[in-house]
């Protein structure tokens, strides 16, 4: 491979989608860039699902180095499959069967589904009971993360329900709140308040958002992690897939326009257009497997069955394991994605 034939190391920053259980494949990710010794990290921009991904990241490189970080992540996907095991959304024996990791079957996540639409979360769960935040709260010391000390830089995305503005929690904002603000799905979950604003998921403006990377981290190479499928080759055609590519289209909506200005940009750099350094050149990476993701399910990111947490971590590993074999030399010198033909 030429990062272990390498003695150079490279830094980077990540850029971590939401999706839900999905969220379990940038777990295999970040596993498998944190056995890369000659891979260095200096900031985490998340949102939702990526948001936990990135403050388990922070807090275990913190306190226990690469194998900390390693361990957190294990320990935090497993407290969530934990927690799943004990409640009534389980996998049907069908689903089981069949080994597709949907839902289809499950009684429960149709009831739950039309109750959601019928009921707000304020309705149906007055006394706005979160099991993730006792998972959160065990899985992560939030005090280490806003010490000094912290190796790398976090930004995490929630969007203000009152403005529709997005919110980068950072440095002393960083916080078991912020992580569930930016992981708050409406529909299911009462908006998380912090100092007196209301917060929902952070997909809907920013999933992920790049510009606190750019304009706070010193490397111009930017790792974005995607989950939710930039291209899907087949039309959607039941209800639930018309509505799941509604979902991707608007948690990408975000980043797309991020990227046309990045490309917009580069474009200055790279014809000298631009005196000094008024605007930085960024690099754009992206470790992604559309194909793979667009196989699954759009209930299955409901599934916490740790079968299948395990298959997405395994399915992360080997694509980041494939996409360090053939960019790692790209990282301080180029993109190893071509932003015009992928996101514009």
């Amino acid at each position: 491979m030429p990062a272990a034939a390498s003695n150079i190391v490279r830094t980077i920053n990540l850029a971590l989608q939401g999706g839900g259980a999905h969220g379990a494949f940038t777990w295999g990710v970040l596993d498998r860039l944190l056995e890369e010794e000659h891979l260095a990290f200096e900031g985490l921009s998340a949102t939702s699902a990526g948001a936990m991904n990135a403050a388990l990241f922070a807090y275990g490189l913190t306190v226990g180095g690469r194998e900390g970080a390693r361990k957190a992540l294990a320990g935090y996907w497993k407290r969530v499959s934990d927690l799943a095991a004990q409640g009534p959304l389980q996998p049907s024996p069908i689903d089981r069967m069949t080994a597709n990791y949907r839902l289809t079957w499950s009684p429960v996540f149709y009831v739950m589904n039309l109750l959601t639409r019928v009921l707000s979360p304020y309705e149906f769960n007055p006394a706005n009971i979160n099991p993730m935040r006792d998972v959160v709260e065990q899985s992560v010391d939030f005090d280490v993360l806003r010490r000094p000390d912290c190796p790398v830089k976090l930004f995490l995305s929630a969007t203000n329900v009152r403005t529709g503005k997005v919110k980068v929690f950072a440095g002393e904002e960083i916080s078991a709140a912020a992580v569930l603000a930016s992981a708050c799905i409406p529909t299911a979950f009462q908006a998380v308040e912090i100092d007196g604003e209301a917060y929902w998921d952070g997909g809907y403006m920013g999933n992920p958002a790049l510009f606190p990377l750019i304009y706070n981290c010193k490397v111009p190479d930017i790792v974005i992690v995607h989950i939710n499928p930039l291209v899907r080759k087949e039309l959607p055609r039941t209800a639930d897939e018309i509505s799941n590519r509604i979902d991707e289209i608007s948690f990408n909506s975000s980043l797309m326009r991020e990227m046309r200005a990045v490309s917009f940009v580069t474009r200055l750099v790279t014809q000298h257009r631009i005196v000094g350094e008024a605007l930085p050149h960024v690099f754009i990476h992206s470790i992604a497997d559309d194909d793979f993701m667009a196989t699954l399910s759009s209930t299955s990111k409901s599934n916490a069955d740790w079968s299948f947490l395990s298959y997405l971590r395994d399915q992360g590993r080997k694509c980041a394991g494939d996409w360090l074999a053939r960019n790692f030399g790209k990282i301080g010198l180029q993109s190893s994605v071509d932003i015009d033909s992928v996101y514009l």
